[in-house]
């Protein structure tokens, strides 16, 4: 896994975007300038970036798909279309985490990764932690190849797990319940059953109100989740 330093959007890169006003919305919700909202360039993996309390940030984001932090003038986020924004926050500490997790991600063990960082980092305690997974594809439209589930295997994923994460559906293919995946890994990492929140809402499902790479293709919008200390 990284340990570097993350990259926040300076107010000049937002307000060259088409939807400057929506990230100006999102820091203005979190209570943030927008150039200390931090984002990482996600490359469906588990890599992690750590934003600590007083760091400035390069001028270019990382490859990442993990973010922890413990800057409270900062928020920390994850942009999803499908994949699972997973945020996670220290009851004790206040440090918080956020996590990208496609099937890739989740093959990699993010959600795995974001509490080892926080503790290896911050020096949390799983059982402190309290987890929410966001709207993700659902188990109902979850679709993948044989070669989707013969990651998981050589990835060293038991076959219990594995057994549990793919069901059948309307075709022959297996279909993965991405969300029960990534609460198994926070739950097998410490992280209190209790503690660990899943919304159940399927993105393609709910395409009118969530957006869905599944359903609309390249033309689908993204979703952010944030959190900060």
């Amino acid at each position: 896994m990284l340990d570097v330093a993350d990259h926040a959007f300076t107010t000049r890169d937002l307000l060259l975007t088409d939807d400057a006003a929506e990230w100006v919305a999102v820091a203005d919700l979190m209570h943030v300038v927008p150039g200390r909202l931090r984002l990482i360039r996600q490359v469906h993996g588990a890599a992690v970036t750590i934003v600590r309390r007083g760091s400035e940030a390069p001028p270019a984001r990382p490859e990442a798909d993990v973010i922890v932090s413990d800057d409270d003038r900062s928020a920390i986020g994850v942009r999803v279309a499908d994949c699972a924004p997973i945020l996670i926050a220290d009851r004790r500490l206040g440090v918080v985490a956020a996590a990208h997790a496609g099937w890739r991600g989740t093959v990699q063990r993010a959600a795995a990764a974001a509490v080892e960082s926080l503790t290896r980092a911050f020096g949390s305690s799983p059982s402190d932690l309290i987890a929410a997974i966001g709207p993700c594809l659902g188990a109902c439209c979850g679709e993948v190849g044989e070669e989707v589930v013969q990651a998981f295997y050589e990835a060293g994923h038991a076959g219990a797990d594995v057994d549990r994460w793919f069901t059948s559906g309307p075709t022959p293919k297996p279909y993965l319940d991405l969300a029960r995946a990534n609460a198994d890994q926070l739950r097998d990492a410490g992280v209190r059953a209790d503690s660990i929140h899943v919304s159940a809402l399927c993105t393609k499902t709910h395409a009118g109100l969530l957006h869905s790479y599944r359903k609309d293709g390249a033309a689908a919008g993204r979703m952010v989740g944030v959190i900060k200390p």
